[in-house]
């Protein structure tokens, strides 16, 4: 019935201000799934097998990537669309505002989204509650962190470990951000040095933080597709020798290349959508290349497709995600990847 009713619903939303559009998306679902309207409509994934990957079974290898549900409060909707695996947030320490608006713009034509949010969440603490009140959901729950941005780069590694000892009790996995263009200078720690001495300090708190609550949480970072061959060799060598659990490529592209003909082209912020597929799968096969089987990789970016899916699994990927094509397709296209993957 929604493959149905999203196209209607889809023209009706796309007349607002995307933002606007976004959280009225998120709130008519929130009510659906409460007043049982979700379960009703929705149609679940068929012949699925789940998959084993970082000690945690998927239910299928579709997840949602993080930026769609910032909060973490419609987990148990967006799980009733057939989604394997949400990862929420990005979640910072302290709540906080974001980029000024207007900060997320359509780009129809090329079926991409450029967003400038800033990490705009309601803070660590909101979130785990949120969390928390999932109840139907039975897939896998990551926790996408970040810092906030008035902390300095140099002690950005205190804001990244209130929010690990935040999560751990609640999160199935924890995605460290280093790759939103949003956030001034965040990019700078994926520095082979810097990301090297984050990693060596969270694997450290990791350990603690398993045997005080007697579970292992697995701790991915997340990375841009706008890296260079060398850095890339560099970043999954140290990702190899610090331990890693597992990667998740790619965050946004900054280049514009590809939609110069688009008049949102040179807003500021990251391209997400159609546009970046090619060089999110290149920065993929590149890490998977280097990395071998030792870190499994979350393949992200630009996935609008069943055959674009595939893509990222011959490229190196044990799993995909997907936010901007769902907002384009709707939950059609999530039951189409979970079949066939």
């Amino acid at each position: 019935m929604l493959d149905i009713l999203y196209p209607v619903l889809r023209s009706i939303l796309f007349r607002l201000d995307a933002e606007q559009a976004h959280h009225l998306s998120l709130s008519g679902l929130r009510v659906c799934e409460k007043v049982g309207v979700l379960k009703l409509l929705a149609d679940s994934p068929e012949f699925v097998t789940p998959v084993e990957l970082m000690g945690l079974t998927f239910p299928n290898r579709v997840g949602l990537a993080a930026g769609l549900d910032k909060e973490g409060n419609t987990i148990d909707a967006f799980g009733r669309l057939g989604f394997g695996f949400i990862e929420i947030g990005t979640i910072t320490p302290r709540p906080q505002a974001g980029n000024p608006k207007p900060r997320l713009f359509r780009l129809i034509d090329h079926e991409a989204i450029i967003n400038r949010m800033g990490f705009n969440n309601p803070g660590i603490d909101a979130g785990v509650t949120n969390v928390r009140q999932s109840k139907d959901f039975n897939g896998v729950i990551g926790f996408n962190i970040g810092k906030n941005k008035d902390t300095p780069n140099e002690n950005a590694a205190d804001d990244y470990l209130a929010c690990l000892r935040a999560a751990y009790p609640v999160a199935d996995y924890i995605a460290v951000n280093l790759s939103s263009p949003n956030t001034p200078g965040l990019r700078d720690l994926q520095g082979a040095e810097a990301s090297a001495r984050l990693l060596e300090k969270l694997k450290q708190e990791q350990q603690k933080l398993a045997s005080e609550h007697g579970k292992s949480v697995p701790l991915l970072f997340k990375v841009a597709p706008d890296l260079e061959d060398q850095h890339i060799q560099d970043l999954a060598k140290v990702f190899t020798d610090g331990g890693l659990d597992g990667l998740i490529a790619t965050n946004t592209t900054l280049d514009r290349q590809s939609v110069m003909s688009h008049p949102r082209a040179n807003e500021a912020g990251g391209l997400s959508g159609k546009p970046v597929f090619d060089k999110s799968t290149a920065v993929l096969a590149a890490f998977s290349s280097h990395l071998g089987n030792k870190v499994p990789i979350i393949g992200v970016g630009g996935i609008s497709s069943v055959e674009e899916a595939k893509a990222k699994l011959d490229a190196g990927a044990s799993l995909v995600q997907i936010y901007t094509s769902f907002i384009y397709q709707g939950p059609r296209l999530v039951r189409e990847l979970a079949a066939s993957l």
